[in-house]
């Protein structure tokens, strides 16, 4: 019974007699089928990107966003279920509106995150609320510490990054982003980074069709979270589908020679 969930799995708050609240897994489940989200900390601030399907041609390309703006130097990537991730941008909103009323200044990247994740974790710990069923990355540049990157995962743990990813080719991704120098890296280099990780893991064949949405935190925003312009997105996955078509022929070319 303990191994496949059956009679463990009713409520948050009941263990398993192994230890493990299934609810919990299941939410981690939810994110692990989802379109991948990236986030990378450069030295002059933070880039997001996702993955989104694209389940109707008749969507407006504009529409079921998957990074959201929290404050003017905030911003949040999504990887899950949509509709409990705008959840977490309403409270995330909630807790900088909240902050700059009562302190005067926008709130600093670690105090947010650690609320978001505080929140998150409370709905693993009562009977009658669910875990949130999706992973978010938070981008901030403030003043007291600089561009940031956190991950929250749906049971309310957070980490701080220099770069990470969240959602089916999280693996994948994480693989890719270790070759990068954060250290050197700026957020125009990091855009073109994204985008080719995103494209060169995605599955024509298995996955849906798939638009992509980066935005980014940074000097050049004027610390500002805005999606990138139109031209530098174009440019992006330009170079990223060029880049997937000669990683194929070079494939190509080594099954020859080994045929």
């Amino acid at each position: 019974m303990s191994a496949t969930g059956a009679g463990y799995d009713y409520s948050v708050s009941t263990y398993s007699p192994n230890g493990r609240v299934f609810q919990v897994e299941y939410a981690g489940k939810a994110v692990e089928k989802s379109g991948t989200a990236i986030g990378i900390r450069c030295k002059d601030g933070v880039v997001l990107g996702c993955e989104k399907s694209v389940t109707s041609k008749l969507l407006v390309s504009s529409s079921n966003r998957r990074i959201h703006t929290l404050d003017l130097h905030a911003g949040l990537a999504l990887s899950g279920l949509a509709a409990d991730a705008r959840q977490l941008v309403n409270k995330a909103r909630h807790e900088a509106t909240e902050y700059r009323s009562f302190y005067g200044s926008e709130i600093p990247g670690n105090i947010l995150s650690d609320r978001l994740a505080g929140h998150v974790h409370s709905n693993t710990l009562y009977w009658h609320s669910r875990p949130y069923g999706c992973a978010v990355l938070l981008a901030s540049y403030d003043e007291v510490n600089g561009p940031q990157l956190y991950a929250i995962e749906p049971n309310g743990v957070c980490y701080r990054y220099y770069g990470t990813a969240i959602g089916k080719y999280k693996q994948g991704s994480s693989s890719e982003l270790e070759k990068i120098d954060f250290t050197q890296v700026t957020c125009r280099e990091a855009i073109n980074h994204v985008a080719r990780i995103l494209y060169k893991l995605h599955d024509e064949v298995k996955d849906k069709e798939m638009e992509v949405e980066i935005s980014w935190v940074s000097d050049e925003s004027k610390r500002r979270h805005v999606l990138i312009p139109d031209s530098l997105r174009a440019e992006a996955v330009r170079l990223a589908k060029e880049a997937k078509k000669r990683e194929e022929m070079d494939s190509d070319d080594e099954d020859e020679e080994k045929a």
